[in-house]
């Protein structure tokens, strides 16, 4: 071989290791090492057994089908999860984890509303995208917005909203209030109060308890509200708060004659404890999975059942479209880029067991509804007795109140 042809060799050589470097570097974002789309998911699963676990039923559920369908970009999705022990500083340590160590695509997930605010922080410093599945403060799309970061479950404000235009149809005038001292239960108090209050100016409210999350002495409590002798009473308690305030409020006579309001007091998580103690009459949001006829909700509930043989929760149902979430972003970007991705995530709309969402370029927040309705007792279960649905697009505040609120992206 001349030394003309050793240079042509060595300058293919070089052409085609420079060619092989670009191809690599153009595949070596996060989640491409190893052939699958990494999505990383953190919740407070030890703490928050009653919603999480069938939360996580849920997302399985949707990465199953997802993968069988063929996957996303031609490549199977996988879920790098964590638990973050109802913890924000273990939270943002397990979310710098799943970014550094795993190189997750991105993250979804978080349950308490200040866990969710601390993890929509740290996508915003890193970002990344941040689908946050169930936290419900109206910060974390509204005052603490962000680009990175967009929420699913309609918030404090939403829900709220959705009950006020039956409580102010009974004019009640001495309203009581009950709820969990920590971001979700004042952002709810917040919007009730407000929105009451515009509806209805003459209203008052005459006595407030905020015992911390999982510590309510509720015997004090009820009684404290009773004292004040209350027309109405709004609530924002859940999960075993809520169970330990209905049993001594019934014991004390506290909510005979009155009429009472329980933000997610309709979900089954929160009502399967209850059984035949079940407060009947009380005004609630939830999920009552048995009575919904809906094609797409049939379709879930038959997968679901055939699946696990139990019945969903709302969990469930959040778990489901936050992982088809993370599947369709992918879909609209054809690309891992963060900016791609968020991008995407603006406007971006898709099917749910409870009918088609709109994830809103505004703030972020998905259009997704809730039922709304009364409680009742069948077969010595809670259930939702009366309800209608109520699309989450009506319940929000005017585009002007919203650019007022959250600051620029």
């Amino acid at each position: 071989m001349n030394l003309r042809e050793n240079e042509m060799t060595a300058r293919r050589a070089f052409l085609l290791g420079a060619a092989t470097l670009a191809l690599s570097a153009a595949f070596s974002g996060p989640a491409a090492a190893q052939g699958t789309i990494k999505i990383g998911e953190m919740n407070s699963y030890k703490v928050f057994p009653a919603f999480l676990e069938p939360y996580k039923k849920g997302w399985e559920l949707a990465l199953e089908e997802i993968n069988a369908s063929g996957g996303v970009l031609g490549r199977k999705m996988e879920v790098i999860s964590r638990d973050d022990q109802g913890n924000p500083g273990e939270a943002v340590r397990v979310a710098e984890e799943l970014v550094s160590r795993e190189n997750v695509a991105f993250l979804i997930g978080t349950f308490p509303s200040n866990l969710g605010l601390a993890v929509a922080d740290f996508a915003k410093q890193k970002k990344i995208l941040f689908i946050a599945a169930e936290p419900l403060t109206d910060k974390i799309v509204w005052q603490n917005g962000n680009k990175y970061t967009f929420r699913l479950r309609p918030s404090t404000y939403m829900q709220t909203a959705m009950l006020i235009p039956e409580a102010v149809k009974l004019k009640k005038k001495r309203w009581a209030i009950v709820y969990p001292n920590y971001e979700y239960g004042q952002s709810a108090t917040a919007a009730f109060k407000a929105l009451l209050k515009k509806a209805q100016p003459d209203v008052e409210f005459v006595a407030e308890q905020a015992p911390a999350l999982g510590k309510i002495e509720a015997g004090a409590v009820a009684q404290a509200l009773a004292d004040a002798k209350p027309d109405a009473i709004f609530s924002a308690l859940f999960g075993p708060d809520l169970t330990k305030f209905v049993r001594e409020g019934q014991t004390r006579g506290l909510f005979k004659d009155k009429v009472v309001f329980n933000l997610l007091g309709g979900e089954p998580e929160y009502l399967d404890p209850l059984k035949e103690d079940t407060p009947v009459g009380w005004y609630v949001t939830g999920y009552p999975w048995q009575s919904i006829n809906t094609p797409e909700h049939k379709k879930f509930l038959a997968a679901y059942q055939k699946k696990y043989n139990d019945y969903p929760r709302l969990g469930s149902i959040v778990g489901y479209s936050t992982m088809m979430t993370a599947a369709e972003v992918i879909k609209k970007a054809t690309s891992l880029d963060q900016e791609k991705l968020v991008a995407a995530m603006k406007g971006l709309t898709m099917d749910t067991p409870l009918g088609k969402i709109t994830y809103r370029a505004l703030d972020h927040q998905a259009t997704m509804g809730a039922y709304v309705g009364r409680l009742g007792v069948k077969d010595g279960k809670g259930v939702m007795s009366t309800f209608t649905f109520a699309d989450g697009a009506k319940f929000m505040p005017s585009d002007e109140e919203v650019k007022k609120m959250r600051p620029a992206d």
